[in-house]
C-alpha cells in the first residue's frame, strides 16, 4: 500500500479489531487441572506407570535408587490396573499371558494393596524346585553359569552373580551370596491361573517360596510388566530433590532395559 492512499480506510471504532487477553478465571483454570490430570489417570491406568525400589531383592537388575516405568497393557487389564484398585469388575480383560523370565509389579496376595517386583519363573502347570541353589522348572535344572563381578563378591574377593539361562524367556543376572533355606524348598506346582515369582537376589528375598508371606500370585493381581529404568540415584537422594541430582544420578542406570537378554 503506498504511502499516500488515495482511498484510506476508516480507523476502528474504538475496541473494535483488537483481540484483548482475557485474564483465566478460576474456572478455566479448574478445568485445566482436571484435563491434565484426567490425561496423567488415564496415561498410568493404561499405558506407564512409574515405580521406584526399595530394597535389594532384585539386585543386580535392580538396584535401590532405581525408577522404573511399567507397561500396563503387556498382560492386560484388571482392577488392579486402576488407581487403588477401584475398577468394578474381576479377572482380566484384553488379557495376554506373560512369558518367564518377565519382570513383574504385582499386588501382594496376602493384602491385594502393597506393590512387589520379582521375576516370573513359573506359569501354571509348571513344577518349580530350588536345590542347592539351582533353580529347576519341570525338573530340568535351569543353566547357569559364574560371572565375574567386582561388586557383588563374599569376603574372600569371589564373585557372587550368576547368569541364568532360561530355555524360554532369555538369560539374566543372579546373585546367591550364601547357602540358605531358600537354597532348597519343596517342589511346588503352580496352580491354575497362577504364577510363581522369584527375586534375583536369591538369598535376599520374600518371594513365592515363601508360601505363607507371598505364595503363588493370582493372575489378577499382575500390575504389569517392567520395562525400563528412567532415573536412578544413589539413594541419598530422593526423586524430587533436583539441586542434590548432578552428585547423585547414577548417569550409566539411566534407560536400562529391563528384559531378558
Amino acid at each position: 500500500m503506498s504511502l499516500f492512499d488515495p482511498h484510506p480506510r476508516p480507523l476502528p471504532l474504538q475496541g473494535e479489531g483488537v483481540v484483548r487477553a482475557r485474564p483465566s478465571t478460576i474456572g478455566e483454570t479448574a478445568r485445566t487441572v482436571v484435563y491434565a490430570v484426567g490425561i496423567a489417570v488415564l496415561i498410568r491406568t493404561f499405558a506407564f506407570e512409574p515405580f521406584s525400589v526399595p530394597s535389594e531383592s532384585m539386585l543386580p537388575t535392580l538396584e535401590v535408587g532405581d525408577y522404573f516405568f511399567v507397561s500396563k497393557w503387556a498382560y492386560g487389564y484388571s482392577r488392579h490396573s486402576f488407581p487403588f484398585s477401584l475398577a468394578p469388575f474381576s479377572g482380566r480383560l484384553l488379557g495376554a499371558e506373560p512369558a518367564r523370565g518377565d519382570i513383574v509389579v504385582f499386588k501382594l496376595p496376602s493384602d491385594d494393596a502393597t506393590d512387589y517386583v520379582k521375576r516370573l519363573v513359573g506359569v501354571p502347570g509348571d513344577r518349580i524346585q530350588v536345590t542347592g541353589g539351582v533353580l529347576h522348572v519341570n525338573d530340568l535344572p535351569v543353566p547357569r553359569t559364574p560371572v565375574q563381578s567386582p561388586v557383588y563378591r563374599d569376603g574372600r574377593g569371589n564373585s557372587l552373580l550368576y547368569r541364568e539361562t532360561m530355555a524360554v524367556g532369555g538369560a539374566y543376572d543372579t546373585i546367591d551370596r550364601f547357602r540358605s533355606a531358600q537354597d532348597d524348598t519343596e517342589e511346588f506346582l503352580v496352580a491354575p491361573g497362577h504364577y510363581f515369582m522369584i527375586g534375583d537376589n536369591r538369598d535376599n528375598s520374600q518371594d513365592s517360596r515363601f508360601l505363607g508371606q507371598v505364595g503363588q500370585v493370582p493372575a489378577e493381581n499382575l500390575v504389569g510388566r517392567a520395562s525400563f529404568v528412567f532415573f536412578s540415584t544413589n539413594g541419598t537422594a530422593r526423586f524430587w530433590e533436583v539441586w542434590k541430582w548432578p552428585a547423585t544420578i547414577r548417569y550409566t542406570r539411566l534407560f536400562t532395559w529391563l528384559r531378558p537378554a
